[in-house]
């Protein structure tokens, strides 16, 4: 079983909301800051790509008059509050928290440079990044992946609604059966493993990032992964 030190953490933005429409479910947020505190405290560094999709997604509303660019560009916004929020409930719950910001946002957050980064995680602060990369036609997950190679992260734990990969939808099917391990070849060249993008997965290959597909609304789960228990599916 291998244990990490610093973990990124990949949340979506559907997830945030929680019980409502879209927004940010305010309850389910200081429950995550609960859970970031548990890993803190167990001498855990952590580090948080937020996505936006619960106020908008770049692909969704890209046409009819609004670039795509543009679209990306609102998606981004979308991360940065989703970050502020965060930010903020984190440090109502004690958990010492920074927010960066891959966008020009300086009056609202810090500015994502990798050696401040750095030294907010050796101080014992979590790192919530907003803005995804900053780049239009690059998801949330790709960013995930390129930020934990950039932040000397030892593994990308991203969170979904499922227990891991299985080999049908198991919304569909009750007879689908989870994997627990599987090979970045097999993760990149199945079409049917949707629940990270190919770009993202393709990135980890490429660098040897394991990536662990779980639950984080389970309590305790996020410890687990960074544990390094048999939880989810671990992509490596």
């Amino acid at each position: 079983m291998k244990s990490y030190k610093r973990i990124l953490l990949k949340l979506s933005g559907e997830q945030l909301s929680g019980e409502f429409d879209g927004g940010i479910d305010p309850k389910l947020a200081s429950w995550i800051a609960g859970e970031a505190k548990t890993l803190t405290d167990a001498g855990f560094e952590l580090v948080i790509m937020v996505g936006g999709g619960n106020f908008v997604r770049g692909a969704q509303i890209a046409g009819h008059g609004i670039l795509r660019v543009t679209a990306d560009h609102m998606g981004m916004l979308g991360t940065l509050m989703n970050a502020l929020a965060l930010t903020d409930i984190f440090e109502n719950h004690d958990v010492k928290t920074r927010c960066l910001s891959n966008i020009f946002a300086e009056q609202v957050a810090e500015p994502f440079v990798h050696r401040l980064a750095f030294k907010h995680l050796e101080n014992g602060r979590v790192v919530i990044v907003a803005g995804g990369i900053g780049r239009p036609y690059l998801t949330t997950d790709t960013a995930a992946v390129s930020l934990s190679l950039e932040l000397d992260c030892d593994v990308v734990l991203k969170a979904t609604k499922v227990d891991g990969v299985y080999d049908v939808d198991p919304a569909i099917n009750s007879k689908a059966k989870k994997i627990a391990k599987l090979s970045y070849q097999q993760a990149v060249e199945d079409g049917a493993i949707k629940v990270m993008d190919k770009a993202a997965m393709g990135l980890a290959m490429e660098h040897e990032m394991p990536i662990v597909i779980f639950d984080a609304m389970k309590s305790g789960n996020i410890l687990k992964a960074a544990k390094g228990e048999n939880i989810g599916t671990t992509i490596a």
